[in-house]
């Protein structure tokens, strides 16, 4: 028989895991006046403050810089001819911005009143039951924000070589002197031009027969070539990928139709996905149902199977970014305390790639729209053809817009080029709101010169798809 619960150890509410959507929902829980414990196992702020987005985005931004200083001269600036760069003064500018953002949010949880941060593994005994390092929490209510890791499916060898992560890679001392990137998505492009910017020689290999498949043909056709004009190896077709030890580094084998059958780096990135972070939860004993990926099943309003347990971000399989996170803390939030009926069925598809330019997207791709069958329109406009993008000398990309030909709604928007992740999301709330381009083209007077500006110019050049 078990030990009775302590009332210290009872809750009205359990969030486990302190990521984007965590600290946010204790803090309503806690200004609504429930006691409330926040159970993290590893460093609060999840992925997006420790190995995602802020570190991430902190070294594309030393990345940038570089380049810039070695293209100096299309702007009519002179430079030295040598440009170095030093990873260890960029990784630790990288620990100081994301080391910034988690003693932030920990201080932000800490200071929380009737919430106690927890620092430990959770996992459950029953389901209102969870214990940690031998500790036993009851509650009422539960809500799992433990988020993701790296996954790598199909790669064979790894336990022959020595690897890096998303993670990992952040912690480098000394610059690669080739990089082979396995995976030609979002992650594995961001690593990819920036350790080729930082002077490392870089290889990209792709299963598929070309980059980021989720996209249209023309925006991985585009992006291959941005990044090919940059000096990196794109390698697509790879049917086999299998690693093996090779003298001063790692043989990957990648079996293409085109090119030597195996590439030699010095180091190798794994970046082909990611799983949730859920095997270890005990979720079986609560009686929560997870699907063949291991994420939790949820509804409409992010409820488990079990009427009680919510989960959000990553760990749902309805949202794998820091914003659709953030979402569901708002979605939950406001059914919880405001008598809000709300769900995230109805959220809009959006999300950025930060190679440089950056790929913003809203809504549908030009592909989901043809296989829809639907009557469409399409209106692009080619980056050389936007003042801001020829002003900075950044002329890479396109911009490209889908339109319901019947309804006159926005399906959809794609912003190849400088700026893109920015001035694309001026259509999102027309599209939220199921508003018609039109409003687009007959509404204020746009600020020039800015890329958002020509979003008006290609709604009024919408041709058939």
């Amino acid at each position: 028989m078990s030990e009775p619960i302590e009332s210290k150890d009872s809750f009205d509410a359990i969030v486990i895991g302190a990521g984007q959507a965590g600290p946010a929902l204790a803090e309503r829980m806690s200004q609504a006046g429930w006691r409330v414990a926040v159970i993290e196992r590893s460093r609060v702020g999840g992925t997006c403050v420790n190995t995602g987005c802020i570190p991430t985005k902190a070294m594309v931004a030393s990345a940038h810089a570089a380049w810039v200083v070695r293209e100096a001269a299309r702007w009519g600036v002179r430079v030295p001819e040598q440009v170095g760069v030093d990873l260890p003064t960029v990784i630790a500018r990288k620990e100081r911005i994301s080391g910034q953002s988690r003693q932030n949010v920990e201080k932000w949880l800490r200071g929380m009143d009737k919430v106690e941060l927890i620092m430990g593994h959770a996992r459950f005994e029953d389901a209102h039951t969870v214990s940690v390092d031998g500790r036993r929490l009851r509650a009422d209510r539960f809500f799992i924000n433990v988020g993701g890791r790296p996954a790598q499916p199909g790669v064979e060898g790894l336990d022959t070589v020595p690897w890096l992560s998303n993670a990992s890679i952040m912690k480098l001392e000394e610059l690669p002197r080739h990089l082979v990137v396995v995976g030609g998505s979002y992650i594995g492009l961001e690593f990819a031009q920036m350790f080729r910017r930082f002077g490392s020689e870089v290889t990209v290999v792709q299963r598929g027969p070309r980059l980021v498949p989720r996209e249209d043909a023309d925006v991985s056709e585009a992006l291959r070539d941005i990044l090919e004009r940059e000096g990196l190896t794109i390698r697509t077709g790879a049917e086999c990928v299998k690693l093996a030890p090779a003298e001063e580094g790692v043989a990957v084998q990648v079996n293409c139709q085109t090119g030597e059958p195996e590439v030699r780096g010095s180091h190798v990135l794994i970046a082909t996905g990611r799983k949730p972070n859920t095997d270890d939860l005990g979720l079986d004993r609560a009686g929560v149902r997870v699907d063949e990926r291991g994420n939790i099943v949820v509804d409409d309003q992010l409820r488990s199977s079990v009427r009680h347990i919510w989960a959000l971000g990553d760990c749902n399989g309805r949202g794998a970014f820091t914003h659709t996170s953030w979402n569901d803390f708002e979605v939950t939030a406001a059914n919880l305390f405001d008598g809000a009926d709300r769900g995230v069925g109805d959220r809009v598809v959006t999300y950025a790639l930060y190679t440089d330019p950056p790929l913003a997207r809203i809504g549908l791709g030009e592909q989901e729209v043809r296989a829809s069958g639907r009557p469409a329109l399409i209106g692009t406009r080619p980056m050389t053809r936007v003042g801001r993008a020829i002003e900075k000398g950044e002329t890479e990309g396109f911009i490209k817009i889908l339109v319901d030909a019947e309804s006159k709604a926005i399906l959809g928007a794609m912003v190849l080029g400088v700026d893109g992740d920015e001035a694309v999301q001026s259509l999102l709330d027309v599209i939220a709101s199921k508003r018609p381009y039109t409003d687009v083209t007959a509404g204020g007077v746009r600020i020039h010169p800015t890329v958002s500006e020509l979003l008006p110019t290609v709604l009024q050049s919408l041709k058939p798809l």
